[in-house]
């Protein structure tokens, strides 16, 4: 009974020193909370390629397209080509019927022929009379005719001169005729300008083409061996921007492949698209395989500046700017602490800023605190 009675109270005075300490806990919980270490996001300061650059939309251009059109009237007869075909300069790309302008040239033909045929016979009576011109004045001067009939021999030759002089001249006109209707049935066959692919054909055979006011389009050649890029450049970037920066682009099919080349102009003339306003730059880059085609969207870069290998931090990390250009970061120590830090910063291109002083490589610099949700790629660090 005495044993019973002793291991009550032992059980009895564990428990409540078990609840004093309980309440002791509680009590230094919520009257003395102890202080966690801080929690950041952060990134290394890493040396990394940084690039500035004027970023745009373009379109992909031919760097040469051409509209071949018709001179003469007529029906296509006959297309020698398909849509996407390459061609040659100088190939046959179509045949308008040749018809009337063949008929044309030959009676231009005819009429040189009977021109020169009257030439050849006022020729012959030229000479005829310049003979009688010289037996009427031997005639004369033995008083064996008179003078009546030297003037009239001598009147006759020149009268027959000025026919041969007439004659050239209709001679001379009906070779430009001629020549001219030649021309004209030459321009039957349509001849291809320049090496290029077939774009587009507006015209098919059988269809009539009036050429009486201006040349109709029959299809359209585009040289597509070099395309010529287009980039919108805003009012805000323009300044920034000149001929012969390296300039490059990639295509939606194509994100991960750039295409390099150098600016050539920038069109003084600008475009106003929903109230703003846009320069359009321009450039050509080579396209042998002819991958890119017409109409492509290309997001374009302007290289501004380009370093290799320098100290770069998120552009996230910087703080406050001084009046001297200097930023201010937040520097993880060793102990898991914060400190602010002065640093001179070079070329940023909103993504990664050079740091030209004030950080060295491994440092962590603070871009966000973890309890708020900002982050970067980083490395947490805390107690």
């Amino acid at each position: 009974m005495v044993w019973t009675f002793k291991r009550w109270s032992w059980l009895r005075m564990l428990m409540v020193a078990i609840l004093l300490a309980l309440l002791g806990w509680g009590i230094k919980a919520i009257f003395f909370p102890s202080k966690a270490a801080p929690q950041y996001t952060t990134a290394k300061v890493a040396k990394a390629d940084l690039e500035n650059a004027v970023l745009a939309t373009g379109t992909l251009q031919a760097f040469r397209k051409v509209d071949v059109g018709a001179q003469v009237s007529g029906q296509l007869q006959k297309l020698e080509v398909a849509l996407g075909d390459r061609v040659k300069k100088g190939q046959l790309l179509a045949t308008i019927d040749p018809e009337l302008a063949q008929n044309d040239a030959l009676n231009a033909e005819a009429s040189l022929e009977g021109l020169l045929a009257q030439r050849q016979s006022s020729q012959l009576q030229l000479e005829q009379a310049k003979t009688e011109l010289a037996r009427q004045q031997t005639m004369l001067s033995r008083e064996a005719t008179s003078k009546q009939a030297v003037e009239e021999a001598s009147l006759k030759q020149r009268t027959l001169q000025a026919e041969l002089a007439l004659r050239d001249a209709e001679i001379k006109k009906a070779k430009l005729t001629l020549d001219s209707a030649r021309t004209r049935l030459g321009y039957t066959r349509i001849i291809a300008p320049i090496d290029g692919e077939v774009a587009a054909i507006t015209t098919l055979e059988g269809q009539t083409v009036i050429a009486a006011q201006q040349a109709p389009n029959l299809l359209t050649l585009a040289d597509l061996d070099t395309i010529t890029v287009k980039a919108q450049i805003s009012e805000a970037d323009v300044m920034k921007i000149h001929a012969g920066q390296v300039v490059y682009f990639t295509t939606l099919g194509q994100p991960d492949k750039r295409y390099y080349g150098k600016l050539r102009a920038i069109q003084p003339t600008p475009e106003k698209v929903n109230n703003a306003i846009f320069y359009n730059a321009l450039f050509e880059v080579p396209n042998p395989k002819h991958e890119l085609r017409q109409d492509m969207t290309a997001q374009v870069a302007i290289v501004l500046d380009h370093l290799k290998s320098v100290l770069s931090i998120p552009t996230i990390a910087l703080g406050v700017r001084a009046k001297d250009g200097r930023y201010t970061v937040q520097v993880v120590g060793a102990d898991g602490i914060a400190v602010n830090r002065q640093i001179k910063t070079g070329i940023n291109n909103n993504v990664q800023v050079e740091v030209l002083d004030g950080l060295k490589e491994g440092d962590l610099v603070v871009t966000g605190d973890a309890a708020s949700g900002k982050s970067d790629t980083s490395v947490s660090i805390g107690a």
